[in-house]
């Protein structure tokens, strides 16, 4: 056994870079090469195929990919691991066989299931596995393991336990492996994609490579990626996905609960970030079941409205919609994008977006796009649309609960085909720990008092901000200590409010991580009924965070722009 096992990611979403697969078994060492393809609204797509066929459920990019790298992989000995199996792990496992018999290769496919639980009515309903039935397949040899709903952090979690050994008590390897899991499930967003400061990044973001975890026994790791790959490894940039759709310090899973105030993090060489100190507790008795229903159809049509009287041409086409279609389940949200005085018509023009969601596809299709149509020589001076009129789409609304650990059957379907029962753990809480609501802490910021000078508040913090069902979280760090030191006093949830006032009305939970210098927000119901069937021009809230970074404040007028000096040692 070698001390250290190199995890790679090759995706971090489905549909991410087609060609990641190949550059990552192509760009240097590997013991393991990961693969995250399911999203909550990735669930909800592979459940309407599984409707049209039966055979499918999969994420059938993942096939594809495969064909051109299989090979590769078998011969470099690098074991492939991916939840592409959706809803259909049996099904992937027997493509991929189909596959690998055209081409001639020989090759060990476990796969791991059980996820899969029954609800009336629902489209789909799967709980979140844990890890150690990764590690089952991999203890016996399997090249391949693909599952179906197992946690993100888990498809690098699995390969740890098979490789150190590790049992059900090791807590706190278990939680620096989850650590290293949640880091590179979402692919490049931890090598520079989607930075806040992606302009100081050595190849300006144009193409970040995918990361590597390098994990020791004791859960430690090393974050960085192939030689020569874009992008950069630095302490931010772990921070950063870090933060990304997280809640409080205690981040449950189905193996342990790792407790995110506990990370520490620092630079250990060029593209390498140390990952240390993380500490796990037993997980909590139930699993989150992520729940897909089927919500009715939806349609939207977008109005310009250019020039003088904006609000009054915005109400003239509401009026005029309610009295075609009627009321019910309309929603226009008017975007104020005009400015005052401009010299071309998109300068000079405002958006009004009306959506409407029925149950009725009919009412919801031709009959509400026509009506809007309908109004083009009939409504506003200067009436345009930029959409054309057509038919309504379904939409799944996303809800999420809780099963007991021990009423799931998490199996391990292995190379030969036995069929392994993955018992629960042994050790549990009963209800998880408590939520922890991080009031204000520590002495008043010096920097509260003093002069000030109006800026964006972005110069001196990065955010980084994503979905959770119908929830949004919003994670925002300071660049050095004496901005964190008046960061956490300042950005309040009541700041929070005047700075988004979409957020006013909500319930905003607060925490504090400060060996992060960060904070985390998240902001109950901001996205409705989950991500398929949102309205809101951002649906999936991974634009919040810009927006709250462009919003212009008073900062302390001592506090300098830019990063943290580099520092070779982690930091305490």
């Amino acid at each position: 056994m070698s001390e250290v096992l190199r995890v790679g990611n090759a995706s971090g979403f489905y549909g991410d870079r087609f060609s990641a697969w190949r550059e990552m078994l192509d760009g240097g060492e590997l013991d393991v090469l990961t693969g995250d393809y399911l999203a909550e609204l990735t669930m909800l797509i592979l459940g309407r195929d599984r409707m049209r066929d039966p055979d499918l459920g999969y994420a059938k990019t993942f096939l594809r990919q495969l064909e051109g790298c299989l090979g590769t992989a078998l011969d470099r000995g690098v074991r492939l691991v991916a939840n592409a199996g959706g809803l259909n792990p049996p099904g992937l496992a027997a493509a991929i066989r189909a596959l690998a018999d055209r081409l001639g290769l020989p090759v060990r496919i476990g796969y791991v299931e059980g996820d899969a639980l029954a609800r009336p009515a629902a489209l789909t309903a799967n709980a979140y596995l844990g890890a150690f039935g990764i590690a089952a397949c991999l203890d016996e040899g399997a090249d391949v393991v693909v599952t179906g709903r197992v946690t993100d952090a888990s498809l690098v979690v699995g390969p740890a336990i098979a490789h150190f050994g590790w049992g059900r008590d090791a807590l706190d390897a278990l939680a620096g492996a989850t650590v290293a899991g949640h880091l590179i499930e979402c692919g490049a967003q931890v090598t520079g994609g989607n930075f806040s400061f992606f302009s100081e990044l050595p190849d300006g973001g144009h193409r970040p490579g995918f990361p590597i975890a390098e994990i020791h026994p004791d859960g430690s790791s090393v974050l960085t990626k192939h030689p020569g790959t874009g992008g950069a490894v630095t302490v931010e940039t772990v921070t950063a996905q870090l933060l990304y759709e997280v809640g409080g310090p205690a981040y449950l899973g189905p193996d342990v609960v790792t407790w995110l105030d506990t990370v520490t993090l620092g630079q250990d060489g060029p593209d390498r970030v140390g990952v240390s100190g993380v500490r796990g507790t037993p997980p909590p008795d139930t699993l989150k079941v992520g729940v897909n229903n089927l919500g009715g159809f939806r349609n939207s049509m977008t109005f310009v409205l250019c020039g003088l009287d904006i609000p009054a041409k915005a109400a003239l086409v509401r009026e005029q919609l309610v009295e075609a279609v009627g009321e019910e389940g309309l929603e226009f949200t008017l975007a104020r994008t005009d400015h005052p005085d401009a010299t071309d018509t998109e300068a000079a023009s405002a958006l009004l977006h009306v959506h409407l969601r029925d149950a009725d596809r009919a009412r919801a299709g031709r009959a509400f796009s026509a009506a809007a149509v309908e109004l083009a020589l009939a409504s506003y001076p200067g009436c345009t649309l930029t959409t054309l009129p057509g038919d309504a789409t379904p939409y799944g609304v996303f809800t999420a609960d809780a099963v007991p650990q021990d009423e799931v059957a998490h199996v391990a379907v292995l190379p030969d085909g036995t069929r392994v029962p993955i018992a629960p753990p042994p050790v549990t809480c009963l209800e998880g720990p408590p939520v922890q609501h991080q009031a204000l802490s520590g002495a008043p910021s010096l920097h509260l008092s003093g002069p000030t000078r109006r800026a964006a508040l972005g110069e001196l913090v990065g955010a980084r901000s994503g979905d959770k069902g119908g929830d949004a979280n919003l994670g925002v760090w300071a660049r050095t200590d004496a901005t964190w030191a008046w960061l956490r006093g300042w950005l309040t949830v009541r700041r929070l409010a005047e700075l988004l006032p979409e957020t006013a009305p909500l319930t905003v939970r607060r925490y504090e991580l400060p060996n992060l210098r960060a904070v985390n927000f998240v902001i109950e119901g901001l996205l409705g009924a989950g991500v398929a069937a949102s309205t809101r021009f951002d649906p999936q809230a991974k634009a919040l965070g810009e927006l709250l970074r462009a919003r212009v404040v008073d900062l302390p007028a001592d506090l300098a722009a830019g990063p943290a000096p580099a520092d070779p040692e982690v930091r305490p």
